[in-house]
């Protein structure tokens, strides 16, 4: 089975796969999922291969808080970043307590999302 390095999980198609693209340019492999139902239901499949994910706090199924939960009770061992062009300081909060690794607002930095890459695969 493919390692997979980076699952991206947000339903602007255009900026996932752009994102993905840049992830690959720099050498790691990503997979994408554009709602939370898909996302959780590829988790449980494939959790032991997944090295971080990015999870987009407004997606048209679950929100972003939702889908976190449901990670940390598949794997919570697995890094969440929450990724979000629109959260709030309350979002912030409630993503910290429900375990995300860290909350960052769109656009993001391509270099550093690959250093956070590097630092995790380091500390696992």
């Amino acid at each position: 089975m493919k390692h997979t390095d980076i699952l991206i999980i947000d339903d602007e198609k255009k900026f996932a796969a752009m994102l993905a693209k840049r992830i690959e340019l720099r050498g790691s492999h990503s997979e994408v999922c554009y709602d939370g139902r898909t996302a959780l239901e590829w988790i449980k499949i494939h959790e032991d291969s997944i090295t971080l994910i990015l999870l987009d706090l407004q997606l048209p199924d679950l929100y972003g808080t939702q889908v976190l939960t449901r990670i940390k009770k598949i794997n919570p061992a697995i890094p969440v970043i929450i990724l979000t062009g629109h959260g709030t300081q309350q979002d912030r909060q409630k993503c910290e307590q429900l375990g995300a690794y860290m909350f960052i607002h769109k656009p993001l930095d391509i270099d550093k999302l690959m250093a956070l890459l590097e630092q995790i695969r380091e500390t696992s």
